[in-house]
């Protein structure tokens, strides 16, 4: 607790000196979980929709869906599942980080793990909820791999190209926040 010239120990002057960081870190962190929640929320109406709209309806005489029994449906059910649960947990996330005090303590921790939660699960959301429409097409076009597979692959582009853009970020959030902690256990085991 040693102080300089000006009596301010190395906590306040780093305090002092960073408040124009602190203020920055508080604007990028409020846009950014602005826009992925706006994504997140979009997977979930749509997801929702899907869940409640079964690909080839169902059958008029027992009220079930026409391919309960199929593998592909079975795929489709668990994926939408997924791609519901994950994008709500993203949002949940997000809305932490809205609603947090921004406090120059909760920037070491406790906001980068909430971004490495909210982006991770609204990645996870992204894939799953392709795997669901992929499911969706083998259900529909059944027998017509002609169709469905160069529509996959088109398909893949854009949550190929928004995790390749998103993943260094959330590498980088990563290694900034629980890297040094993994490096210094690994060193004290070494010594």
């Amino acid at each position: 607790m040693s102080t300089n010239k000006d009596g301010q120990t190395p906590q306040e002057l780093f305090t002092e000196t960073h408040k124009e960081l602190v203020n920055k870190g508080e604007k990028w962190m409020k846009e950014t979980t602005t826009s992925y929640t706006v994504v997140g929320a979009l997977i979930i109406t749509i997801m929702f929709a899907v869940a409640i709209t079964v690909p080839s309806g169902n059958d008029s005489n027992i009220g079930l869906p026409m391919f309960l029994n199929s593998k592909a449906f079975t795929l489709f059910i668990i994926c939408d599942a997924l791609s519901l649960i994950s994008p709500s947990t993203s949002v949940l996330m997000f809305l932490a980080i809205l609603t947090s005090r921004y406090a120059e303590e909760d920037f070491l921790e406790s906001l980068p793990r909430k971004m490495i939660i909210g982006l991770s699960t609204l990645i996870f959301s992204q894939a799953t909820m392709m795997i669901t429409f992929y499911a969706c097409l083998f259900i529909i076009l059944h027998g017509k791999s002609w169709m469905v597979i160069p529509v996959i692959c088109l398909a893949g582009v854009p949550v190929t190209l928004f995790t390749l853009t998103q993943f260094r970020l959330l590498i980088d959030m990563f290694n900034s926040t629980y890297g040094s902690r993994i490096f210094d256990r690994n060193m004290d085991s070494w010594s």
